[in-house]
């Protein structure tokens, strides 16, 4: 059996999505299923058992010699959360619990990390080992999940095979459910119905103009591809990057998009809110080298296609990957 966590929400959707594809159904799929909307990423995809998220520590230590690999991509993502125990709870201290099993257990075992351990990346953005330690996320999502890699790393005792991936700024299909922190692209589609027009934020950095701010977009599709090719090939174990490793625009994002909508280009800019403009990053873009050296060699698809691929494939008609 294959484990999924977080199998319901974006992401792990879509893996389940992408494991179907590769001719995988024995999975057992875990959520919190009370969100009847998030629930629909999963219709129509085939897996053998569903378990709650609050159930599934207690259901895996019974279960865990029937189980061959683990997919740990559940979290709680809330980047404006500032409730710290929800976060020692469901990021940290259930991701242990997983851990520490799949270590009893010898059960392959990769989890989400986040590109938003890296803070305003005053540090860059190498997955280096060395630098975790060093790093000073923005938010508790985003010490949560560098607390976990601290941890992992210090850890005498691992899996038979594990790894973290450092998601960068996934974008594409069954993302609806998540509100505002949903993707750019996702935001903009729904902007620019209502109104015609896509508003970004204005910059506030001298070296940089409006909309001209950089982020690694990276489509959802080339992200669960690096997960399955990473569990089936094993080859070293690590914290990865996993993003496009191409910082694009906001500019260059929203221009995209109408073009995907067949639209003409209508962004104009408001002020970066003064709650969050000191902390406001204007760059990321992941390096991709480690991953590159354990044997991945697809390339990424472009900002362009990806966007093309997810507003009139998904977004337009209101389909599910």
């Amino acid at each position: 059996m294959i484990i999924v966590t977080g199998a319901a929400g974006f992401i792990g959707s879509c893996l389940v999505s992408k494991l179907n594809s590769l001719g995988k159904t024995n999975l057992v799929v875990v959520d919190d299923f009370s969100f009847d909307k998030k629930n629909k990423n999963l219709e129509g995809k085939q897996f053998a058992n569903q378990i709650e998220r609050r159930l599934f520590i207690e259901w895996l230590e019974i279960n865990a010699n029937e189980v061959t690999e683990v997919y740990h991509i559940g979290a709680r993502t809330d980047t404006a959360e500032f409730d710290l125990a929800i976060f020692e709870k469901l990021n940290l201290g259930y991701s242990k619990s997983l851990w520490n099993i799949c270590v009893k257990y010898k059960i392959p075992f990769i989890y989400a990390s986040s590109a938003a351990t890296y803070g305003i990346g005053e540090f860059g953005f190498e997955d280096s080992h060395a630098l975790v330690e060093k790093l000073s996320p923005l938010n508790p999502y985003g010490k949560s999940k560098n607390d976990f890699d601290k941890w992992v790393l210090k850890q005498e005792n691992q899996p038979p095979f594990w790894a973290g991936f450092k998601f960068f700024n996934v974008y594409g299909p069954n993302e609806s459910h998540k509100g505002r922190m949903a993707s750019v692209i996702f935001h903009a589609v729904q902007q620019i119905n209502t109104t015609g027009e896509m508003k970004l934020f204005r910059s506030h950095h001298t070296d940089y103009k409006d909309g001209e701010q950089l982020r690694d977009f990276v489509y959802v599709k080339d992200v669960v591809e690096v997960l399955t090719f990473i569990m089936k090939n094993q080859k070293s174990n690590g914290i990865f990057n996993l993003g496009s490793g191409i910082a694009r625009t906001f500019n260059a994002l929203v221009k995209a998009t109408f073009s995907a909508m067949d639209l003409p280009n209508n962004t104009s800019y408001v002020d970066t809110p003064d709650d969050i403009r000191d902390k406001y990053q204007y760059f990321t873009e992941a390096n991709m080298r480690k991953l590159k050296a354990v044997g991945y060699e697809k390339s990424f698809t472009t900002l362009e296609l990806g966007i093309k691929d997810y507003v009139q494939n998904y977004l337009l008609n209101k389909k599910h990957y």
